[in-house]
């Protein structure tokens, strides 16, 4: 798709329909790339510094376990921004919004790099945070506006591929630059690829808005926004090695305060920045509220992951990094069956027992020692990641199965916070978990903290299938078919 003038929405879905008989997967080509591009530098940077945790907290004089401030900070700016997301586009337009987004991307990455203190590099990181907050959401509801129906699960597959091949690819690439160049590469990387998103974004984004926007819920926004902070604040009081249960208590009894007063004023607000009244859709609230605890149990995985085989088995960075490598090829080879699977079983069926494996092998990682034979990790990292791979994809569409396309871009945004307040809460529990139970300094201890704290996070993640368990029949040509 060529640049043009912005249009309407209505003029945008228009040309859309009328885009020719060839598949919307061959005639959006372009787009599908574009998306798949950011959602990959979105998840890189998410992950990529785990592997160099230790490199950098060398760098600034800080501890490894001290540098989750630097993970936690960018996931939350971007669960507090993104409900901003459906209003920008409505006033600004998709292409807009996307470019920025890459922009202001690309210039927290450049800040990012040239970082001397944890402080610096976490206002970069938040910096990071505001660019990003605009890229996933907004590209789902492209995709949902532009993609034909019968294409859509397909698509997300294709784009959810990329996000986990950017989770997966991440430790590799740091330990690479960490061990071979200098740590600060690992940010300064994103400035030439956001040169070239810009110049896609003119290209291939179509360009989607209202005439006139409506007013944006800046009450609504304040409210969430703090309650998010609070929540996350409590999560890193809980992490610190000398707990302060009275700040937590605290902190989390005033993030119930404002979340309480968000529901209230969402009630009584034409336009809220978060609807709530799409919980009343089961797919909607199975689907966000699965999707909190699944990630939850998951998110700090990478991290866990990297520090067990570091620190605990006394592997190199690169060495770390590569063994994600596996985890990538899985979820590679589990793009190819989400759709026959989702057809042959439903939303339910796949849901529950594929959440019930990944809880499984999960649990199957605390068997994992020093002395384990390279070949058998590389073997569980992968079946891991296939199944991983089927998760995201399926989880990602669920939201979409019975709303029509004008909640397109609310749902879109409402998963998205959700899906990143989940990682922020996840990296602080693994924390947590890992803080509580290392007791010692020494590698054993690593390995005997990681055992227990990946036990526990399978068991939060098995309970995320009772959540799935609770949808409904959906027809499995209807599941495939109505993203919308």
């Amino acid at each position: 798709m060529s640049s043009s003038p912005p249009v309407t929405t209505a003029a945008a879905d228009a040309a859309v329909a009328a885009g020719g008989g060839s598949p919307s997967r061959v005639r959006f080509r372009g787009l599908i790339w574009l998306v798949s591009a950011a959602f990959f530098m979105q998840s890189l940077d998410s992950t990529i510094v785990n592997t160099a945790v230790p490199a950098i907290a060398s760098a600034l004089g800080e501890t490894p376990l001290n540098m989750r401030s630097a993970l936690t900070s960018y996931v939350l700016t971007l669960a507090i921004l993104i409900p901003a997301s459906p209003w920008l586009c409505d006033r600004f337009g998709t292409r807009r919004v996307f470019g920025m987004a890459i922009s202001v991307f690309a210039i927290g990455s450049l800040l990012c790099g040239i970082s001397h203190t944890l402080t610096e590099l976490v206002l970069a990181r938040v910096l990071q945070g505001c660019g990003g907050a605009a890229l996933m959401p907004v590209g789902r509801y492209v995709l949902v506006r532009t993609i034909d129906k019968r294409d859509f699960v397909q698509v997300m597959s294709t784009v959810a591929t990329f996000g986990l091949l950017g989770s997966v690819l991440g430790p590799l690439l740091g330990g690479a630059l960490v061990e071979y160049t200098n740590w600060r590469l690992i940010f300064l990387l994103n400035v030439p690829v956001g040169i070239v998103g810009l110049w896609l974004n003119q290209r291939e984004m179509p360009e989607y808005r209202l005439a006139t926007a409506n007013r944006f819920d800046l009450l609504g926004f304040l409210l969430f926004a703090a309650a998010s902070a609070l929540l996350l604040a409590a999560s890193e009081f809980a992490s610190d090695q000398n707990i302060r249960w009275s700040w937590m208590g605290s902190l989390v009894a005033m993030a119930l305060v404002f979340g309480s007063a968000y529901v209230w004023h969402s009630r009584r607000t034409a336009y809220p920045v978060a609807d709530l009244s799409l919980l009343r859709v089961r797919s909607v609230w199975v689907a966000l509220s699965g999707n909190l605890l699944t990630r939850l149990g998951v998110s700090g995985m990478f991290l866990l992951i990297v520090l067990f085989l570091q620190v605990g088995c006394g592997w190199s960075p690169l060495m770390a990094g590569l063994m994600m490598v596996p985890q990538a090829l899985g979820s590679i080879s589990a793009k190819w069956l989400v759709n026959r699977t989702l057809i042959r079983l439903g939303y339910r069926r796949l849901l529950f027992g594929n959440t019930l494996i990944v809880a499984v092998l999960l649990a199957m990682f605390a068997l994992l020692g020093p002395h384990t034979p390279m070949l058998l990790i590389a073997l569980l990292v992968f079946v891991y990641g296939g199944f991983m791979g089927m998760q995201y994809t399926v989880m990602n569409t669920l939201v979409y199965t019975d709303l029509d396309v004008k909640y397109a871009s609310m749902a879109s945004s409402m998963a998205s916070t959700t899906q990143y307040l989940s990682m922020s809460f996840g990296i602080a529990l693994a924390t947590l978990l890992m803080q509580t139970l290392l007791h010692g300094q020494g590698s054993g201890a690593y390995v005997v903290a990681f055992r227990w704290t990946v036990i526990v996070l399978a068991v939060i993640t098995a309970v995320a299938s009772r959540v799935f368990a609770r949808l409904e029949k959906i027809p499995a040509a209807v599941a495939v078919s109505s993203p919308s």
